[in-house]
């Protein structure tokens, strides 16, 4: 995991919504998507409650809320798309 990868959360009340890293410290990570957690006031989780995507977007594209919001959208729909495969209720 490196600054600018695209991350899911799997534990706590952001469960299954998709976050960029924007350091990391030790065992943690602090992660924004600039809604709920914007790029101003990261939120410090640990590094085990995260998983890893294959994305990495590039930190210097990303300096408002707005443009995070962006680059994570794809993540996100994907997500709620796959759920309507199955026959699920959608997240979040």
């Amino acid at each position: 995991m490196t600054v600018g990868s695209v991350v899911k959360s799997i534990a706590g009340h952001d469960k299954n919504r998709f976050f960029m890293v924007l350091r990391i410290e030790g065992d943690f990570a602090y992660i924004a998507d600039g809604k709920a957690r914007a790029l101003s006031s990261p939120k410090k989780k640990r590094l085990k409650h995260l998983r890893k995507t294959n994305a990495v977007i590039d930190p210097g594209t990303v300096l408002t809320d707005k443009q995070l919001r962006a680059a994570l959208r794809s993540f996100t729909e994907q997500a709620h798309d796959m759920l309507y495969e199955e026959g699920s209720e959608p997240i979040g």
